[in-house]
């Protein structure tokens, strides 16, 4: 008589990745990253200059548009930019204090990936592969590696 394994079945099934390319994805997450995103900012302090930085580089007129919370569709690219951001700000949160984990983004700082320079500035200046940068650096700090 042969054994025959058979793998247990998981009580959970992974949630379906959200197609960014999809419009209709992209409407229904834009309002919630947009809030978040404002969010985030007010509680690190940064001025809309390099906010709209962060965002890609987006207009004045587009910014203020998305500040008062007009209802625009993000495009994939700031889609996933404040994805990173949530991450980071979260990775943070875990990893210090409020007030620290508030200040952390512009504070100096002496990990040889940000050169003396603060995270923010890291980030305005090395764009997407930045933020996975950061976003990478925080969860394998906040996994204990």
């Amino acid at each position: 008589m042969a054994l025959s394994l058979v793998a247990p079945q998981p009580k959970y099934t992974a949630s379906p990745l959200i197609e960014l390319s999809d419009r209709a994805g992209r409407e229904r997450l834009s309002d919630s990253a947009v809030r978040a995103f404002f969010n985030i900012m007010d509680k690190w302090c940064v001025p809309d200059a390099k906010a709209r930085i962060l965002l890609g580089g987006i207009s004045n007129g587009a910014f203020y548009t998305l500040k008062k919370g007009q209802g625009a569709v993000l495009d994939e690219d700031r889609i996933r930019r404040i994805s990173y951001l949530v991450g980071i700000f979260k990775a943070l949160n875990i990893l210090y204090s409020e007030e620290l984990a508030d200040k952390w983004i512009t504070l100096p700082n002496k990990n040889r990936i940000f050169g003396g320079d603060a995270a923010l500035d890291y980030l305005l200046r090395g764009g997407l592969p930045a933020f996975q940068t950061l976003r990478r650096l925080l969860d394998a700090r906040r996994g204990g590696r």
